[in-house]
């Protein structure tokens, strides 16, 4: 109990901090300065390069019509922000610090359980990947996002004109705080702290599926833009997904079997952006650039 209330007393003071610091560097730009179609590397671009890796971001830096980087975030046991999509280190495409594989025989190895020390061991780029057999493969380490940011700023201050967007999710559950990550508020906190602390929060959407985490950064950080994802088995309509949520999102990002015609028109209407995932063929790609969505999140930023 007493470490629940000190650590209730440190986010407490460290929220007021966070927010003004998020308006200040916000508030040099707005909307007005987001891609006119964002065409979004998903996790980095993992057909191509190990999936949310730093290399993968420098990949897509790389592909000139690329204009945001996409990743998502977890939570250390010792509160670090990774970049990394699952909860648990997937056996599918990770392999332990000696080389060998992950078994069933291995309990699962949830990043919020673990040390960010003791992650940084696990190598996730060397494995043949079955899904994405293009995917480069070489040793690759989870990286902290203020690590990744630091290296993507640097590698496109030489390699663009202009900066890059980024468009970062927190990976939370409605029924998993601490269980597979802090509680949400805390989780966002983090984010948004590393987010400010490297002057990207005016080109940062922040997305999530959990309707928890969208509605406390509106709160909490309002000057930050945020996407709510929907999956293929959404049914609400727009009206209706307005209405729950308590305001207006920047975008609505929806599994791209969903972004029709007349949801992108409902979408419009409303003033808010449509940006589907996860587009892998060329032909889906440009007839969702026909029907006028907003932005295209892709695993094959080179099919842009």
């Amino acid at each position: 109990m007493k470490r629940s209330l000190l650590r209730i007393a440190f986010w407490g003071t460290l929220l007021p901090f966070v927010s003004c610091s998020v308006m200040k560097d916000s508030a040099k730009s707005n909307s007005g300065n987001f891609p006119k179609l964002s065409l979004e590397a998903h996790r980095g671009g993992r057909g191509l390069y190990p999936e949310e890796s730093i290399a993968a971001m420098k990949n897509a830096i790389d592909l000139a019509k690329v204009t945001t980087l996409e990743m998502d975030c977890h939570i250390t046991k010792d509160r670090k922000v990774v970049v990394f999509h699952d909860d648990y280190l997937n056996p599918k495409f990770v392999l332990k610090p000696n080389g060998s594989e992950i078994s069933d025989k291995d309990k699962p190895l949830r990043i919020y359980d673990m040390l960010y020390k003791d992650l940084i061991k696990y190598d996730i780029g060397s494995k043949f990947y079955k899904e994405f057999p293009e995917q480069k493969k070489q040793v690759t380490r989870i990286a902290k996002l203020s690590d990744l940011i630091d290296s993507t700023e640097a590698y496109a201050s030489v390699k663009r004109k202009a900066p890059m967007f980024y468009n970062i999710e927190v990976k939370s559950k409605e029924d998993k705080d601490g269980i597979f990550h802090p509680r949400v508020e805390e989780f966002v906190d983090l984010m948004v702290q590393v987010i400010t602390d490297k002057k990207i929060a005016s080109r940062t959407v922040i997305q999530s599926f959990d309707s928890r985490a969208i509605k406390y950064l509106h709160k909490a950080y309002p000057q930050i833009k945020v996407s709510y994802l929907i999956d293929a088995n959404y049914t609400k309509s727009v009206e209706q997904t307005i209405a729950a949520l308590g305001f207006t999102p920047f975008i609505i990002s929806p599994h791209y079997k969903i972004a029709t015609r007349d949801f992108i028109t409902q979408c419009h209407k409303a003033d808010i952006k449509v940006i589907p995932w996860t587009v892998n063929t060329k032909d889906e790609i440009e007839q969702l650039k026909a029907v006028k969505v907003d932005g295209i999140i892709s695993d094959y930023p080179n099919l842009f």
